[in-house]
């Protein structure tokens, strides 16, 4: 289990990490979304060890690594550029760190064939790494990360330069080791969909803040203002409120509502709506709306009000 216990940290004048705290259970995600300068990376690197917080500590498995060095704190990362070496094979580089901390060849390599066989590649062992796709690289970088049984695995981005399929294939791949595993994992991302996609537990982040910090079904049905909710890529946010789609639909005893665009989507159309109560609404219908007009309902109990303070 990871714990954060009222970190802090600053760079110069600027505040990166303001009084942050959770945890991480055995086998879950957490899956940490900002936008960049938020200061979702620069927690995995106050976790690893790279970086140091002016105040606070890390907790893995009830003992404090707040005077560990790096090498001492059983943390595997992932990045988004894979960090292999094309030196080595595929097996060798899975083999790296367990080499380096003095494991000898033969065991080494056959814990390194184990991992390998679990992420899909184990009759790739021999092959070099420029040899490899970007999915066959980055499933190289996961078992490497494994291998060494680490207390924790923090994953940086590590899928965003993928395409959609062999994404959607290694975070699948990647949350399903994790439970296996039973370690805690923290992701770092400024994608919406792949944090709610992988995450047992999302926190929004901005300006070294926790904005809020729940299941991402309990966040996207309640953001807490309208920063959470942009940070999630909602439509229809206002300071003031917020209007899922789901809540907005053609009805004949609607409103009358302006058109401003209809979009083709694979499975219906996006239609944009101005409302003259709540604005330009996004909703999605099922067929084309012709003509410049159409009557929408809004469903005013599914609408989240935020608390806007006052100047």
């Amino acid at each position: 289990m990871l714990q954060l216990v009222h970190i802090y940290k600053s760079f110069q004048h600027k505040t990166v990490a303001h009084d942050i705290n959770f945890t991480v259970a055995n086998g879950s995600i957490t899956a940490i979304l900002g936008a960049s300068g938020s200061g979702k990376s620069t927690l995995l690197n106050i976790i690893a060890g790279l970086t140091h917080a002016d105040s606070g500590d890390i907790v893995l498995d009830n003992v404090s690594q707040k005077n560990r060095q790096p090498e001492n704190r059983h943390v595997a990362m992932m990045f988004q550029d894979f960090a292999l070496l094309p030196h080595l094979n595929v097996w060798q580089n899975v083999a790296f760190g367990l080499r380096m901390r003095g494991v000898d060849k033969a065991s080494a390599r056959h814990t390194a064939q184990q991992l390998l066989s679990e992420v899909g590649l184990d009759k790739m062992a021999e092959r070099q790494i420029d040899a490899l796709s970007g999915g066959e690289k980055q499933r190289v970088a996961l078992a490497r990360a494994l291998a060494g049984e680490p207390k924790i695995l923090l994953l940086d981005e590590p899928f965003s330069s993928l395409d959609t399929t062999l994404r959607t294939q290694l975070q699948t791949l990647t949350r399903d080791l994790v439970r296996r595993k039973n370690i805690p994992a923290l992701l770092v991302t400024h994608d919406p969909a792949e944090a709610c996609f992988m995450a047992d537990t999302l926190a929004l982040m901005a300006e070294g803040k926790l904005l809020q910090l729940d299941t991402p079904d309990a966040i996207l049905a309640r953001p807490i203002d309208a920063r959470a909710a942009r940070l999630l890529g909602c439509w229809n946010v206002s300071d003031a409120h917020y209007v899922p789609p789901d809540a907005v639909r053609v009805d004949e005893n609607g409103v009358l509502c302006a058109v401003r665009e209809c979009f083709r989507l694979p499975l219906g159309w996006r239609v944009t709506v101005v409302h003259p109560q709540w604005g330009d609404l996004v909703f999605f219908a099922d067929k084309l709306l012709s003509g410049g007009e159409c009557a929408v309902r809004v469903d005013e109990s599914q609408i989240v009000f935020f608390i806007v303070d006052s100047i």
